[in-house]
């Protein structure tokens, strides 16, 4: 009887055995490497190089990779395996020489999962992405992105901005969610063609909401997921967060989609929600993935880019000001010369505000607000740097590497003005500034934002002179989700 047990837990362990030889074996030959592919850190198996993957400062890691194994490297991260480039000519190379190869996103768990039936603007791909994102790009220009008409909205804002600032009398607060608020309902006039108060309870729970998912997404518990879908799925963790919000985040956009059913005309077309309902009626061939689920989708992807990426930048705009009030001096003697304190600012002033336009590319580069680029996945096989790329590879661009390239700054690490102006005082073009990534998947709203940066930052600084607590002194770290944002502030704004 004992033997018989002996041999049973003999079998038993043999069994065991078999089957972890096997997964080691089986993972070996799914994860290995063709000749000639980018090299990398040595990968454990199953996991990847998930333990020494550094989530808080995904880019700073990156680019320490990149000092060890050249600016084209190979990562694994469980079943997650990319390559990744880094400094401005490699990143040059992927996403503009090669801007048709890379141009469709990876498969990715979560945004599967959000993004179900490949919707929306950002994660989709193909065919279906191209149409939508034609569509919303001449939607949006139809609706006033860059004119006179999307100016004169701005700068109302900013009088809303403003006075919202000026009832804190004098106190420090954490300026986060008026930002928010504010950029936001810029994207709302034209998405929905509405705007929101700065006390509406309501409008800033979704704000919040949103935020507080981005955060989750690009935390440790977002790179969990995409690593392990199928075991995080069933785990409780903050993780579960990220779905949560963006459905109530997907049910307030679905109830304005509802709310213009109901008064929809479509000889009077009001925003990018009616121009979309439109679409979808005509019957054309062209539009048939044309559907509600998809409209709610893509206006979530304008509203969370119109809001976060911007109102972000200005809350590093603040920082930098505080940090260096000799810059925000010499912005303020700008904008008096140049505008005056009465009237609102214009498109058209800024060629003639060299100075204030150079501090804000560089506000832009030193917050390095999105550190990696949103992966793209090679359409064929390719060579990348010397290297094969096979079809079907996730390829990570590290934007960071490409506004903090020794190569191409004078001054790197340091914040500097100058980086944009030239000899005479000029503002001047770089070609590695890439805040809004390059080629064929630039960001969407690059011009929006632009346009709201400038109008914003001078019309705060025009207004107000910003500091912060006696004694406190702000931080450059950054605290990293999805977006790169400042550690939670408080500032003075002291109407000047």
């Amino acid at each position: 009887m004992l033997s018989f047990l002996h041999l049973e837990s003999l079998d038993f362990k043999s069994i065991l055995l078999f089957l972890v030889v096997f997964l080691v074996i089986a993972d070996y030959f799914k994860t290995r490497k063709p000749p000639n592919y980018p090299p990398g850190p040595f990968a454990l198996p199953f996991v990847g190089n998930m333990f020494s993957f550094d989530a808080k400062q995904p880019h700073i890691y990156l680019i320490k990779l990149a000092e060890t194994y050249g600016d084209l490297f190979s990562v694994s991260l469980g079943r997650e395996h990319a390559v990744v480039a880094n400094g401005y000519k490699m990143v040059k190379e992927a996403l503009v020489v090669q801007a048709d190869v890379f141009v469709d996103r990876p498969f990715s768990p979560m945004s599967d999962r959000l993004y179900p039936h490949n919707a929306g603007l950002f994660m989709s791909s193909g065919p279906k992405w191209k149409r939508h994102r034609r569509f919303t790009m001449t939607t949006l220009r139809n609706f006033g992105l860059g004119k006179t008409l999307m100016e004169n909205a701005i700068c109302e804002e900013i009088r809303y901005l403003q006075e919202e600032m000026e009832t804190q009398k004098g106190d420090p607060f954490n300026p986060k969610m008026l930002f928010n608020n504010a950029v936001s309902n810029i994207i709302c006039q034209l998405a929905f063609s509405s705007r929101s108060d700065y006390s509406d309870d309501t409008f800033r729970n979704v704000l919040q909401k949103l935020n507080e998912a981005l955060n989750v997404e690009g935390s440790v518990w977002g790179l969990l997921y995409e690593a392990f879908p199928g075991i995080m799925k069933h785990m409780p963790g903050p993780h579960n967060t990220i779905f949560s919000n963006y459905l109530d985040v997907a049910d307030f956009i679905r109830k304005e989609v509802e709310r213009h059913k109901e008064d929809f005309d479509p000889n009077n077309p009001r925003d990018y929600i009616d121009a979309y309902i439109t679409e979808m009626q005509s019957g054309s061939s062209d539009t048939e993935d044309f559907t509600e689920t998809n409209l709610v989708m893509n206006s979530l992807d304008l509203f969370l880019a119109g809001t976060e990426t911007t109102s972000t930048t200005l809350l590093w705009s603040l920082v930098l000001l505080i940090k260096h009030p000799e810059v925000q001096k010499k912005v303020q003697s700008e904008i008096d010369a140049v505008i005056g304190q009465s009237r609102p600012p214009s498109m058209a002033d800024k060629a003639n505000m060299p100075y204030t336009e150079a501090v804000i590319h560089e506000i832009q580069r030193i917050g390095d607000i999105v550190p990696i680029n949103v992966p793209r996945m090679a359409g064929r096989d390719t060579t990348l740097g010397g290297y094969f790329i096979p079809k079907g590879t996730s390829l990570w661009t590290n934007l960071s590497s490409v506004l903090f390239d020794k190569a191409e700054w004078e001054t790197p690490d340091e914040f500097n003005p100058d980086h944009f102006l030239d000899s005479e005082g000029k503002f001047r073009r770089r070609d590695a500034f890439l805040p809004f990534s390059a080629g064929k998947r630039v960001c969407l709203g690059e011009q929006l934002a632009r346009m709201e940066l400038f109008l914003f930052f001078v019309g705060l600084l025009q207004k107000f002179s910003f500091s912060t607590e006696e004694g406190v002194e702000l931080s450059l770290e950054g605290d990293m989700g999805a977006t790169r944002t400042p550690l939670p502030f408080k500032v003075f704004a002291h109407t000047r």
